[in-house]
């Protein structure tokens, strides 16, 4: 079975002012932005999110059946026990809890997230005014590339591997023709409002067929 992506999403509307940054605002700071990210694989709204509901969240956005079952498997088995409260308890199913998502928060990252899973303006926008040389709001392949080099924590290998993987399947899903990987595109995937602007698209994609 061949892995196929889906086109990446068209474009979207976004917080940003006349200058191409998001406003830091007290309400943005506040809200558990990570929870929102994190929220649309929980399919059934239980709070608690299973491998087959990663597996159907991928599938919801047009992700072939290989990339599903890989980011299934790696996302609950990376993310399952850091957000359980009590460690002695284990699972062979692989929950993870939306609402102690922050506690799964890895190192070598780029800091948008802090660490009650809070959303910091100034760190996205370091993320274009460090790394995006060629456009002000767009990273090309090796441009992303260099930010992942530059936010490694040495030794932080599991880091290293968690952040590339995050990043690497962002990319391929969501670059545009040009290989470019959008602000626009980025800061939805921070909020949430990618994956359910995706779901729609790719549903809309299979009636339209």
């Amino acid at each position: 079975m061949a892995t196929s992506f889906p086109p990446p999403p068209s474009e979207l509307s976004s917080d940003n002012n006349q200058n191409g940054k998001v406003a830091e605002t007290a309400k943005a700071h506040d809200e558990n932005v990570l929870q929102k990210h994190v929220a649309f694989f929980d399919r059934n709204h239980d709070g608690i999110i299973y491998p087959w509901e990663t597996y159907q969240g991928f599938r919801a956005i047009g992700c072939g059946i290989l990339l599903s079952v890989f980011s299934a498997i790696f996302i609950n088995l990376g993310l399952s026990r850091k957000t359980r409260l009590d460690k002695s308890l284990s699972s062979i199913l692989l929950p993870i809890e939306v609402k102690h998502i922050h506690k799964a928060k890895h190192g070598s990252d780029s800091g948008v997230y802090d660490s009650e899973g809070r959303f910091v303006p100034s760190k996205f926008e370091e993320i274009f005014a460090k790394h995006a040389r060629k456009f002000p709001n767009a990273l090309t392949s090796d441009e992303l590339m260099g930010m992942l080099k530059a936010n490694r924590v040495p030794k932080d290998y599991k880091g290293w591997l968690a952040s590339y993987t995050e990043w690497k399947i962002l990319y391929v899903l969501c670059k545009d023709e040009n290989g470019l990987l959008k602000k626009e595109v980025v800061r939805a995937v921070y909020d949430g409002t990618l994956f359910e602007r995706m779901e729609k698209e790719y549903s809309q994609k299979k009636k339209n067929k």
